[in-house]
């Protein structure tokens, strides 16, 4: 298993309840294809710059454990989602993911 970060930006056009749906979408989307781990929703943020003529979005982050490739189908829906203006996922090192306690000694420790 390896641990990732995904970042989503949702459309700010969206009203908060279309949002929530979005993102219990996903949500099912990730444990379908892996464990999630913890997510955090930032809520509705101001871009630095302008981004397809938008000025906000609501932001969301994900820690997640899965096997490599299985988050690909999840990265093509959210690249053809017209609610879904950015998003970023990335590996995280071994190291970052045992600091976070996603991995190794730390996610054992968590469990107990």
């Amino acid at each position: 298993m390896r641990a990732y970060e995904l970042m989503v930006i949702h459309d700010g056009d969206l009203d908060d309840v279309a949002v929530q749906d979005q993102i219990k979408d996903l949500k099912a989307r990730i444990e379908e294809a892996g464990e999630l781990k913890s997510s955090d929703f930032w809520g509705r943020r101001r871009f630095a710059y302008e981004i397809d003529h938008k000025s906000e979005g609501y932001y969301s982050v994900y820690e997640i454990l899965a096997e490599p490739g299985a988050l690909d189908a999840t990265e093509r829906a959210m690249r053809i989602a017209d609610s879904v203006v950015r998003h970023k996922l990335i590996r995280l090192p071994d190291f970052e993911a045992e600091r976070r306690g996603l991995i190794g000694d730390g996610a054992s420790a968590e469990a107990e």
